[in-house]
C-alpha cells in the first residue's frame, strides 16, 4: 500500500475514532505455527500502535520469530465499523511501567481510589514490560455504508451484472 493512501485512510475521522478505542485484537503466528488472536489494550500515538505486555508473555518469542501482525479495531453496534491494520512489530523491553500502559487504561471506568490501588498493584507486580510497537504498512476501513469487505463488493458487482443481462 502506498504511504499516502495509508495516511489518508488512518486520518479519516472514523479511523481516528476507532484508533481512540481501548482494545484491539492482535493476530500473529505462534511458535508452533498455528494462528493466535488476542485482545489487548493499545494506544495510538499518531503514527504507531503501542501495546504493552509482561516480559514473560508467551506471544513475545513468536513475535520475535515472525514480527508480521494484523490488528482489528471494531465496534459492537450495527452496522459495525472496522479498522483492519497490518504491520510489523518492534519489541522494546523497558524498565518499570511504560507511560503508554498507564494511558491505555485511562478510558476504563475506575474511581480515583480504584486507579490509585490499581496503579500500586501494577507497579508492585512488574519490574518492566515490553512495548509492542506496530507501524502500520496497510489499512482498510470498513463502515458498511461507504466501504465494504472486498468479498461483499464482489458479490454486489456480480448481482448487478446479472440484473443487467
Amino acid at each position: 500500500m502506498h504511504p499516502d493512501e495509508l495516511t489518508e485512510i488512518l486520518n479519516r475521522p472514523l479511523s481516528q475514532e476507532l484508533l481512540s478505542r481501548d482494545v484491539t485484537r492482535l493476530a500473529y503466528v505462534a511458535k508452533d505455527g498455528t494462528p493466535r488472536n488476542v485482545p489487548i489494550i493499545f494506544t495510538w500515538n499518531g503514527s504507531e500502535i503501542v501495546m504493552c505486555t509482561p516480559k514473560n508473555a508467551p506471544k513475545l518469542p513468536a513475535l520475535r520469530a515472525n514480527p508480521a501482525v494484523a490488528l482489528t479495531i471494531d465496534t459492537e453496534v450495527h452496522p459495525p465499523k472496522i479498522l483492519l491494520i497490518r504491520g510489523r512489530v518492534e519489541l522494546d523491553v523497558v524498565d518499570g511501567i511504560p507511560d503508554e500502559y498507564l494511558k491505555q487504561t485511562g478510558a476504563y471506568q475506575m474511581t480515583p481510589e480504584q486507579r490509585v490501588d490499581w496503579e500500586a498493584e501494577i507497579r508492585s507486580l512488574y519490574d518492566g514490560m515490553v512495548r509492542i510497537v506496530v507501524t502500520p504498512t496497510w489499512a482498510k476501513l470498513i463502515d458498511f455504508e461507504s466501504t465494504l469487505p472486498s468479498a461483499v463488493e464482489e458479490l454486489i458487482q456480480q448481482r448487478d451484472e446479472r440484473h443487467r443481462v
